[in-house]
Formats: structure tokens, sequence, C-alpha cells
């Protein structure tokens, strides 16, 4: 069974800096593809590299961290709610943002909905997933999602090999959308549903109870790294000025240095 932090230890909520400088490197990774990313599909760069599998591999590897950080911190968490309803709002407001003034390059659903979905989500079950001892819902949540990470392409399975089909009538609008279903005219630059991600984020969960002793995280010992750290105490507000900033920056190069 998971164990359950006292009172005292509760009201304490020490930073992790490992947690930190993990967070700020991964957002300096996903600055650096988004500004590569501006730069192929907005500005015309003719990098074909950035279209081949290890250009994929980067892309994922920063929204993995990312979602597994996010479900492992949940246990941390002292105000879910709030933190997943700020979260959530976030996304709906880069949303908002994208389809009214970049619409060619809109997010629907991307990551912090998903991010706030998950973490809102899991609050009324909190209870209910402590009772499961950590080995076996780390193995299940990352086997379910595994399964159902081709869902949006219309199939369930392994390793990329199909094993069922999964219903065309489920891919009908945006609520399906959200939900792991696109329709065939969906779009968005940035798509996390909660299927399979849902699962992605539990297990992150499941790995922070693997590492947690009383309480008292087996993390490595690392002192904050300057500027890295700061990002990563502050992600939320990086992940929401970096892309304007990014683009403004490339666009004056562009200008200045055509």
């Amino acid at each position: 069974m998971m164990e359950k932090q006292t009172e005292t230890e509760q009201a304490v909520s020490p930073r992790y800096p490992f947690l930190d400088n993990l967070r700020g490197l991964t957002l300096l990774s996903m600055i650096l593809y988004h500004a590569v990313w501006d730069m192929v599909y907005i500005f015309g760069a003719p990098w074909d590299w950035f279209r081949s599998q290890g250009a994929y591999l980067w892309q994922q590897s920063i929204c993995w961290t990312f979602i597994l950080l996010s479900g492992f911190c949940q246990g941390l968490a002292k105000r879910p709610v709030k933190n997943g309803g700020k979260v959530f709002g976030a996304g709906l407001l880069v949303m908002a943002v994208t389809w009214i003034f970049m619409p060619a390059e809109r997010v629907v659903f991307g990551v912090l909905t998903l991010i706030g979905s998950c973490m809102l989500l899991l609050v009324p079950v909190r209870r209910a997933l402590e009772q499961i001892p950590p080995v076996i819902g780390f193995l299940a949540s990352f086997l379910l999602f595994a399964f159902f990470k081709g869902v949006n392409g219309g199939w369930l399975g392994f390793f990329d090999i199909p094993l069922l089909r999964v219903p065309e009538r489920l891919y009908a609008n945006l609520c399906t959308a959200y939900l792991g279903f696109p329709a065939a005219d969906f779009y968005s630059t940035d798509y996390f549903s909660l299927l399979p991600w849902f699962f992605l984020y539990l297990t992150g969960y499941f790995i922070y109870f693997l590492l947690s002793r009383k309480g008292k995280l087996r993390l490595p010992v690392q002192s904050p790294m300057p500027v890295v750290s700061f990002m990563g105490r502050y992600s939320l507000i990086v992940y929401l000025l970096h892309q304007p900033l990014v683009y403004g920056a490339l666009l004056c190069g562009m200008v200045f240095f055509p």
C-alpha cells in the first residue's frame, strides 16, 4: 500500500532541486524545439531533418518528461484542485488565442489542457489509487498507455502493432477529440488527448510512490542550477511566454539579418 504523509509532513512543502532542474532542462529543450519548428513551418527553413524520426523522438522526449513529471508531482501537491484549474485554464487560453490569432497554427487540446485535466481527474480517485501497490499501479498504467497509444489513429495495440480497430463512429467531434477520438477534419499543432496520455500521467504518479518512503523522496542530491532551476520553478509562466518571445525574436532576426 502507498504510505500516507502525516499532518506534520504535509505541513512542510520542501522543494526538490532535482525536480526543478529536470523541469528547467526540459523547458530549455522545448524552447529550442519550438524555435526550430517556427523556423521550418513559419519561416520556411529547408531543414528536412526536422521531419525525420529523430526530430519526432526529440519532441516525444519533451512531452513524455513533462507529463511524467506532472504526474509525479501530483503526489506532492497540496492544492491539486486549484493547481489543476490554473493549468487547465492556461490551456484554454492558449487554445483561444491561437485559434483567433493563428488559426493555421492553432493549438486544440494541447499539453496544458491535458495536464490540467489529469490533475483534476485524479482528485476524486486519489484515495482509491492509494490502495493499489505502487509497482502494480506503475506497470498497469504504463501498459495501458502503450495499449492505447494508437487510439488517435483508430487502433489499439502494442509497439505500433494494431490489434483492435476502434469503431469509426466514435471519431465524431471536438468532444470526442478531447477524449482521444478526433474526427477526420480535426487539426491541432499540439494535441494531447486524455487517451492515451492520462495513463502516462498515472505512470508518473505511481513513480512518486515507488520513490517515496514516509513522505520522503529518494531523489539524486542536487543543488539548484542557476537559471535552469528558476525556469523549472515557474514552468507554467515560462511555458506561456516562451512561444511569443521565441517567435518575436526570430521575426526580429529575419528583419534585421535577412
